[in-house]
């Protein structure tokens, strides 16, 4: 089995990119390139579903810092749902909980971004 694999989905007009496994120096290409195919399609909301990640290093946390600014000025974000403990305290250690909005789950992070559908 590779070390990480990348499932991407659409729900509600969003980009949802579940990465499974690990994204190290070694996987963090395939990552960048999932996510920088995305934001070349015009998509620039992005739900990082982590359900099934294991361990982000500081290169996929770069990863993620390096698109946050384009998507932002195009009107979009990415935000960050089902992060396991201890990929939850790594984005913690390291401030991204402070960047990023966190949700429990994927449901929770697409109301937030269409509360106009919660009557």
């Amino acid at each position: 089995m590779a070390d990480l694999s990348i499932e991407v989905q659409e729900a509600d007009g969003v980009a949802v990119l579940q990465p499974s496994g690990f994204i190290n120096a070694h996987t963090v290409r395939g990552f960048e390139e999932a996510m920088e195919a995305l934001v070349k399609a015009g998509q620039y909301t992005i739900l990082l579903d982590c359900r099934h990640l294991t361990y982000i290093s500081s290169a996929g946390l770069g990863a993620i810092m390096g698109l946050i600014e384009t998507v932002r000025e195009h009107g979009g974000d990415i935000l960050l749902s089902n992060l396991q403990s201890n990929v939850f305290a790594i984005f913690d250690t390291l401030g991204f909980t402070q960047l990023y909005r966190v949700f429990g789950d994927q449901s929770e992070a697409l109301a937030a971004l269409h509360p106009e559908q919660q009557a």
